[in-house]
């Protein structure tokens, strides 16, 4: 199971009281496990984000203190993530000016910004609405980013300065710049980006990015890398920070809004997709709305923390699980931990390689372009593929917030498009049955003579219903002879607004112009009843939930003569 039997608002208490004492030893060893690849990911994370390594840190512990009291999953682990990071190191530049200690207060501000939307979704169950960025737009986004992020990080692999901008100005300034390379720099970087590599291969689910970082810090100190120009990490300060709220203008606030509304957007939709994962792996069911709730008080924390934006990471959480972690427990054991670190061993970081953490990140984040998920896309679902590459592109030349906007819009266009134009089905007779089903997927089936059969395959909107009447009435007044019953099949519209009964009122009309009788079945009772209101019942006749679509052809074969339904409603045109 993913969650516990019984819902509640703290799903960790009721882990405590119903913990056994066999799942101790492996949610122990989960959390040691989880702690030891997070704190690479955590100090990678930060420089990501331009932060110095302690703010990643500070953001593991905090959020990892309160995380597992709210989620509903066993095995998701908060943190921060490079998607996230990478979003609040290119959007706060611009507004702290180049004042560090207003930079760092922008972004503990923007992780309580985004508590506060999260809390604000829990309260409204809004926990659904994350699905509206498509998969697509996310595909897209983070191959965008991955390519980003490489061009932030290569400089510091190759030992030189990077620019700032866009994709295509940092990897222009990288592939000028090349000549400035450090090959001290150049070669402890691929050493680490290859042990990331053969770790991947022969130690799966390891901390070998643990072992990277002390391997790391050894040879700067064997072989004196920081004398050959090679740049250390530098001081990462012991203890923690005072906790309190960021010292921020509602002006910035203002400012700091667009970023917070896309971390949440894009932290949301990885947390659920990882509770959603392990779900239908392991069984249960997954609550959107608790990890809402579980993303506000993590985020409330690291930005009390001094920290930034955080939320469920895939690769973390896969670590997570496959340590063999029993209850969410392991993350606070994991939180634990880094605390430990933080308070009393954070110093023996100072001579990690820069070299080193970009490889560590970039090797991190080149699972974020899966070029098979494009290819797919493009085999099989161009329209999908477009909304990818508008995104990835988006990053590449507007910036993260705007790309990710724009995948999403082109996404919602598309939407829009198909429920302006629904499918109109028209029904033949399936041979020796009862049934009827739409002649252009079934070309056997049976065409009933003198009738047409209409099935809307859609809600029916004010934004698609003149669609749905233009197919009809045109098909219509295409066939030769004019059919003598217009038959609508309303059992696939589980909604008719006000605009859409009216226009059905039309359709009537015209249709017994061109001297057809026009008749509804297998309504639901809502729509039955919106189309009562409006007064289609009227002209029409009564619409009963007892007549099918073949009790109607049926009815109609049998009458020796049709009557015009007009004939008793004169004194209602």
């Amino acid at each position: 199971m993913n969650a516990p039997p019984t819902a509640s608002i703290l799903p960790g208490l009721r882990w405590i009281r119903e913990y056994r004492r066999e799942w101790l030893k492996q949610d122990v060893l989960a959390g040691v496990t989880l702690a030891a690849y997070l704190l690479p990911a955590g100090i990678g994370d930060a420089s990501l984000a331009n932060l110095p390594p302690e703010a990643g840190l500070y953001a593991c512990l905090f959020s990892g203190l309160v995380f597992w009291l709210f989620c509903s999953s066993r095995h998701t682990a908060i943190t921060v993530t490079s998607a996230i990071s990478l979003l609040v190191g290119a959007s706060l530049g611009t507004i702290a000016g180049g004042d560090v200690a207003r930079y760092s207060a922008l972004a503990a501000c923007t992780a309580l910004i985004v508590a506060v939307l999260a809390f604000l979704g829990w309260l409204l169950k809004a926990g659904a609405f994350v699905h509206f960025i498509s998969d697509p737009v996310m595909i897209g986004f983070k191959a965008g980013l991955a390519l980003f992020l490489a061009s932030t990080q290569l400089p510091k692999l190759f030992g030189f300065k990077g620019s700032h901008g866009d994709f295509w100005e940092r990897a222009g300034h990288f592939f000028s710049h090349l000549g400035e390379t450090n090959m001290a720099a150049l070669t402890i970087g691929l050493l680490a980006l290859a042990a990331m590599v053969l770790g991947k291969i022969y130690l799966k689910h390891k901390p070998v990015a643990l072992f990277v970082v002390i391997a790391g810090i050894m040879a700067a100190g064997l072989f004196g890398l920081e004398a050959r120009g090679v740049k250390m990490l530098g001081t990462v300060p012991q203890g923690l920070p005072m906790p309190g709220l960021p010292h921020v203008s509602w002006q910035e606030v203002n400012q700091l809004l667009p970023l917070a509304l896309a971390c949440f957007m894009i932290g949301s939709v990885e947390t659920a997709a990882i509770g959603r994962m392990f779900c239908a792996k392991h069984g249960g069911r997954f609550d959107g709305n608790q990890e809402l709730l579980a993303l506000a008080g993590s985020n409330l924390a690291a930005g009390l923390g001094r920290s930034f934006p955080v939320s469920g990471g895939m690769s973390q959480s896969l670590v997570n699980e496959n340590a063999g972690a029993k209850t969410p427990i392991s993350g606070l054991i994991a939180a634990l931990i880094i605390l430990v670190i933080t308070l009393f061993f954070s110093g023996l970081l100072h001579d990690l390689p820069q070299p080193v953490l970009a490889a560590i990140v970039l090797f991190a984040v080149a699972g974020l372009f899966k070029v098979e998920a494009l290819k797919r896309l493009w085999k099989y679902y161009r329209p999908e593929f477009v909304v990818a590459i508008a995104a990835l592109l988006g990053v590449l030349g507007s910036g993260l917030l705007r790309g990710v906007l724009i995948g999403a819009v082109i996404s919602l266009i598309q939407l829009l498009r198909r429920a302006s134009r629904p499918h109109v089905a028209f029904l033949g007779r399936i041979p020796d049955t009862r049934r009827y089903s739409d002649l252009a997927r079934h070309s056997d089936n049976e065409i009933v003579p003198g009738i047409l059969i209409c099935r809307p395959e859609s809600a029916l909107y004010y934004f698609n219903i003149d669609h749905v009447r233009d197919m009809m009435v045109n098909k219509a007044r295409g066939l030769s002879p004019i059919p003598k019953l217009v038959l609508l099949d309303l059992s696939a519209a589980p909604y008719v607004d006000l605009q859409a009964a009216q226009t059905l009122i039309s359709v009537h009309s015209e249709v017994t112009a061109m001297g057809c009788q026009f008749q509804v079945v297998e309504a639901r009772s809502s729509v039955r009843e919106t189309l009562r209101l409006e007064g289609l019942e009227e002209r029409v006749g009564r619409i009963n939930r007892f007549t099918s679509v073949a009790d109607a052809v049926e009815q109609f074969l049998s009458a020796p003569v049709s009557p015009d339904p007009n004939q008793n409603h004169q004194s209602n045109p």
